[in-house]
């Protein structure tokens, strides 16, 4: 009987890691992030599920008209700089789920 009630464990274990990994993509796709570009003349917040939220530029950029190309590389740089800090933040969720993972392989194997 004790193969069953291990068996029992393993799956409700499972069922908790489960709700866990919901739980974390939840909160990686309400995570907002803000990347910038320019020391912060370009700002873009970006959410988990990588959607541009809002675009922010320093009124010191749009003096001019010939400075527009400027101002269009700075908000690219900008979604980069964002994108590449979901990625992060993406990871770091992730990593909290892997060592859940490893603490039911241990719990297997002990």
């Amino acid at each position: 009987m004790k193969k069953i009630n291990d068996l029992g464990d393993l799956l409700g274990q499972a069922q908790q890691m489960q709700a866990h990994m919901q739980q974390l993509q939840s909160e990686i796709t309400k995570t907002e992030v803000v990347g910038e570009s320019g020391a912060g003349l370009a700002r873009l917040t970006m959410n988990g599920a990588h959607e541009v939220l809002k675009v922010s530029i320093d009124p010191s950029l749009m003096q001019q008209d010939d400075e527009r190309e400027v101002v269009e590389e700075l908000i690219a740089a900008a979604a980069n700089d964002a994108v590449r800090r979901v990625e992060a933040a993406q990871r770091e969720k992730m990593s909290e789920m892997a060592g859940g993972l490893g603490a039911l392989a241990r719990n297997l194997s002990g």
